[in-house]
């Protein structure tokens, strides 16, 4: 009997045993390792698809668009699917990449993540067919879509505007745009990067049900994008363009304003690119071409390049003189065409002289041996004084990019610079606008605004209507000074012997100045284009217009172009005339 009662025991302690067993496995699965199999399952079961944010649209002044939102598409694949398996030399061939890239994008791909794995980013239509007709034969193969922009007028104010790219591997390993979702496009220059955050919007959520070869069954939530704002510009399209368009394919900059507030109506730095080269990635080759090209197109002229202003800076000196009293309209000089101190000659640019000069006729020929004379009185640091009221020596901030300051010299900068006395040679050099003197053409820019509106500084503003603005310096000239400066500069382009003849218009009376930069410093004012293209001076023209109620102030540089009034001034006035020419200035200030 007792040999009976013991296989009964055994089984049931043996059964007591599996029970257990299952009670512990089951204990484990669902409350030891409860959380990680409900998150595999779900994971599983939903993906989660981003909604792009459309981006804000960027307007010019007169509501024309000046960028666009267009579709950009991925092809991505979910790997973390139930017996999830793929041929990858396949997919290499389908998707044109090379095994080791695929294999290194799906081994790096953060499991955590619902998100599926972006392959290959930026296809065209002809791509995204070609997936989609073999797209059962890959399991987890998707095709996401995002939003990018399209550039309709391609290099035109590229910048200014800017453009867009995924953020750069540089840019993700100093942790920036880290709190992005993969694959977010951001403003990388311009204004696309200044009002990034503004214009990116927030992008939603698609939570998708799907089976086990990745197939989506049904939408469990959606969570809405918010599009980001849309910004209007100050800058005036059609002169943008004019303004490009006139330099016929020279390397220069030009800056207009509106000289009462300071708008800024056009920005042109040249040699330009075209953004729609960024957006969907581009390629090594075109990245080495424009990084090699001679006349480095990312460079911003306008605010990062510096220039002896050459006779533009006249301007600067003569105020100066008339403001400090040591001239006046009745003061002459009688120029032979140089001037010797000690063992010294400094020559003019016209070798046979201009003869006696007042003021008015030293502007309108751009005397240089009167401006000599009139230095000497006036000293170094009197004329610093005055520039820098002017807003030159200083960068405007603008943070369009980078800004260079130009340079002032003084007395005190050259002992701390050189360790050496100012001597009175550099002072006839900084009179007309040579030696140390450097100018960026935003300052010019700035410079030439003051004069029309009286002698406040502005700084350029991108956005339309933005606040009342305060200037950014004010320079308080008797009436006096501003009439007879005025008169001069209109003088430079209406009289005969005017050397902005070439801006005279017959829509708008134009004021100005030319200036001729050296490039090649040469004993007298002859040819200098001899050795090249790359010797001859650079050519500058600042101007406003209408004389009488200036609504538009431009400067105008154009690098190695010779004499300002031959090419500088004919590109200020087709801007002017353009700005003018309709009605678009009295709607945009209405």
């Amino acid at each position: 009997m007792m040999e009976k009662k013991r296989p009964i025991t055994l089984l049931v302690y043996l059964s007591i045993s599996i029970f257990v067993i299952f009670l512990l496995r089951l204990w484990q699965l669902q409350v030891l390792k409860g959380s990680h199999y409900r998150e595999q399952s779900e994971r599983n079961r939903v993906r989660v698809f981003k909604i792009p944010a459309p981006r804000g649209i960027i307007y010019d002044r007169n509501g024309t668009a000046l960028v666009k939102n267009a579709p950009y598409y991925i092809a991505s694949l979910i790997t973390d699917l139930p017996g999830w398996e793929i041929n990858l030399t396949e997919l290499s061939r389908l998707l044109q990449i090379p095994v080791e890239r695929l294999s290194e994008r799906i081994l790096s791909h953060d499991g955590r993540t619902l998100e599926p794995i972006r392959l290959k980013e930026g296809l065209s239509f002809e791509e995204v067919a070609r997936i989609e007709a073999r797209r059962s034969d890959f399991p987890g193969l998707t095709i996401e879509t995002e939003i990018t922009r399209e550039y309709p007028y391609g290099s035109t104010g590229a910048h200014l505007i800017g453009y867009l790219s995924l953020p750069t591997e540089a840019q993700l390993r100093k942790g920036m745009f880290s709190d992005l979702p993969e694959g977010t496009f951001v403003g990388q220059w311009g204004v696309e990067a200044l009002y990034d955050g503004m214009l990116r919007g927030v992008p939603g959520r698609r939570y998708i049900e799907v089976d086990a070869l990745g197939r989506q069954l049904r939408t469990l939530n959606v969570v809405a994008p918010q599009r980001g704002e849309d910004l209007w510009l100050n800058v005036d399209l059609k002169t943008q363009m004019a303004a490009e368009e006139a330099f016929r394919g020279r390397a220069g900059a030009l800056m207009a304003l509106d000289p009462r507030n300071g708008d800024l109506l056009a920005l042109v730095s040249l040699p330009s690119f075209d953004p729609n080269l960024f957006v969907k990635g581009i390629t090594p080759e075109e990245w080495e071409r424009l990084q090699r090209h001679p006349g480095h197109p990312f460079l911003n002229r306008v605010f990062q390049s510096q220039y002896p202003p050459g006779s533009i800076f006249k301007i600067v000196t003569a105020i100066a003189a008339l403001e400090e009293g040591v001239i006046n309209q009745n003061f002459t000089v009688d120029c032979t065409g140089e001037i010797q101190v000690g063992i010294w000659k400094f020559r003019g640019w016209k070798e046979q002289g201009h003869g006696r000069v007042n003021l008015r006729k030293a502007l309108v020929e751009s005397c240089d041996i009167y401006f000599y004379e009139v230095g000497r009185l006036l000293g170094i640091d009197r004329i610093a004084k005055y520039a820098g009221a002017l807003g030159l020596g200083v960068p405007p901030g603008v943070r369009l990019s980078t800004e260079k300051g130009g340079l002032i010299p003084s007395t005190s900068w050259k002992m701390k610079k050189k360790g050496r006395p100012w001597y009175l040679g550099e002072t006839f050099n900084a009179a007309i606008g040579q030696g140390y003197v450097s100018v960026t053409p935003a300052q010019a820019a700035l410079m030439i605004s003051a004069i029309a509106n009286g002698g406040e500084v502005y700084r350029p503003v991108l956005v339309k209507d933005q606040p009342e603005r305060e200037p950014m310096a004010k320079l308080s000239l008797r009436p006096e000074t501003i009439r007879q400066i005025r008169e001069a500069l209109v003088g430079v382009v209406e009289d005969p012997k005017g050397t902005g003849l070439a801006a005279r218009s017959g829509l708008v009376r134009i004021a100005g100045k030319t200036g001729t930069a050296q490039v090649v410093k040469t004993d007298s004012g002859k040819d200098r284009t001899r050795k090249g293209r790359r010797y001859r001076d650079h050519a500058w023209f600042v101007a406003y217009a209408p004389a009488e109620d200036p609504r538009i102030a431009v400067a105008v540089f154009v690098e190695h172009g010779g004499h300002g009034g031959e090419t500088a001034a004919p590109i200020a006035r087709a801007v002017i005339e353009e700005y003018l020419g309709g009605d678009r200035a009295e709607k945009a200030s209405d």
